[in-house]
């Protein structure tokens, strides 16, 4: 469930029509939905009431401040991946006592600015990270509370390049290490071993994948209990996944019931690190049509958003369901097109064979499911805007990241001395 409907013929998010913002800020521009946030917040952790736990809201899903700042006030922690991202969750009210820093490559300044924030908890991925962090806390006469990310080899039957579980992959201490790694771990100083860690992938429509890592997982924090650790947090990660197309996830109550089944009477604190499951059906991207080419042997709806605004069909095959703005009757004029923008690339093209109804130029369309993963990973290729991200209360809205416009990227720039440019006035003749 969402919060973006049609009303009286034109599309809203919550109380606002989203007409109205685009004659606001133009287009393109990223829509998020306060209601529908808080709504998938609160679905999720109700799913979990009976268990002690923290959720960790994954921050490289959507890093806006305006959207953390609002799942902060509903209780969420923050799960980030660079020092960066940890700016962006304090910058929104969340602590750093609140944070989990997860990723495959943190670098010693990391590592030594996550211990000087107090970060609540790091979750280690390998060996060399593990001694240099016990060098770094030793160093600064502190302790790092870790939990260590385990790989149990389980297929999340995902996109390949969102699977996170595999051997193959580079996530995690390999399954058969887990053991002597977390014995390594015990015997170093500057180090507090709390927990087990997993994530096996994002996406996941499935729950059969996540109760063979869960009950893995259960499996070896009994051994290493056995063994004298003092486990005390099982971090069980994120990737729920949600409908864009004709994908049937579990429901948020599914899963929680499924965890329940697996950690029942274990007696640790559940971590939890949704990311698109809360913001993916929160956002959506809008877009002008710009021209309408009639091609030889195929149509193309060449839009205003492009590639680097929205790059998930072009990296991973997304699909997203694109709407007009204004409501066509069902069955006007439908005929099958190519959603493109306007990047030099072929590869920016958003669907093929799309139907649609008959658009004109200046007409608006809004690509659904698109609050995960859009505008965190958008860029600036081809000279284009960085596009504003709106959000919106009830009948408010307001813009919680502005255009960002070529003069300014271009003010990071600098021509070397040695080239001699000409003044504008010499340039001119």
């Amino acid at each position: 469930m969402d919060h973006f409907n049609y009303r009286d013929g034109d599309l809203y998010a919550e109380d606002v029509r989203l007409a109205d913002i685009a004659d606001a800020v133009g287009t393109p521009f990223y829509c998020y939905s306060s209601a529908t946030l808080t709504r998938h917040y609160t679905v999720f952790t109700d799913a979990l009431a009976g268990l002690d736990t923290q959720v960790y809201f994954a921050v490289k899903a959507n890093g806006n401040v305006g959207v953390l700042a609002t799942l902060g006030a509903l209780g969420a922690g923050a799960d980030i991946v660079s020092i960066g991202e940890l700016h962006r969750a304090n910058a929104a009210g969340i602590p750093a006592s609140k944070t989990v820093f997860s990723g495959v490559g943190k670098t010693a300044d990391e590592l030594r600015a996550a211990l000087m924030a107090g970060v609540h908890q790091i979750n280690v991925e390998s060996i060399p990270e593990l001694e240099s962090l016990s060098a770094i806390a030793t160093s600064m006469d502190t302790t790092a509370t870790i939990a260590i990310r385990v790989n149990p080899d389980v297929d999340a039957k995902t996109h390949a390049k969102i699977t996170t579980g595999l051997s193959e992959n580079k996530f995690g201490i390999a399954w058969e290490q887990a053991e002597s790694v977390f014995a390594m771990a015990a015997s170093l100083p500057g180090i507090d071993v709390a927990g087990v860690a997993v994530h096996i992938g994002s996406q996941l429509t499935d729950l059969t994948p996540y109760r063979a890592a869960y009950t893995k997982v259960r499996g070896l924090v009994e051994t290493l209990r056995a063994s004298g650790h003092d486990i005390r947090v099982v971090d069980l990660g994120g990737g729920l996944g949600i409908p864009y197309d004709a994908e049937d996830p579990p429901s948020p109550a599914e899963y929680g019931a499924m965890v329940k089944d697996v950690m029942d009477g274990i007696g640790c604190k559940l971590a939890f690190e949704p990311g698109r499951m809360i913001c993916g059906n929160a956002g959506v991207l809008i877009s002008s049509v710009v021209y309408v080419k009639e091609g030889i042997d195929r149509s193309f709806l060449i839009l205003d958003a492009a590639m680097n605004d929205l790059i998930r069909p072009a990296m991973y095959e997304a699909f997203h369901t694109v709407v007009p703005v204004r409501e066509q009757s069902v069955g006007d004029n439908m005929a099958p097109v190519d959603i493109v923008g306007p990047i030099c690339e072929s590869g920016d093209t958003f669907a093929k064979g799309r139907m649609m109804p008959k658009l004109d130029p200046g007409d608006l369309v809004a690509f659904r499911s698109a609050g995960a993963y859009g505008a965190v990973m958008s860029s600036t290729y081809n000279g284009r805007d960085l596009i504003p991200e709106v959000l919106v209360n009830g009948s408010d809205f307001a813009v919680v990241a502005e255009r960002l416009k070529i003069d300014a990227m271009m003010a990071r720039e600098h021509v070397p001395d040695w080239l001699n440019l000409p003044t504008p006035k010499e340039a001119r003749g």
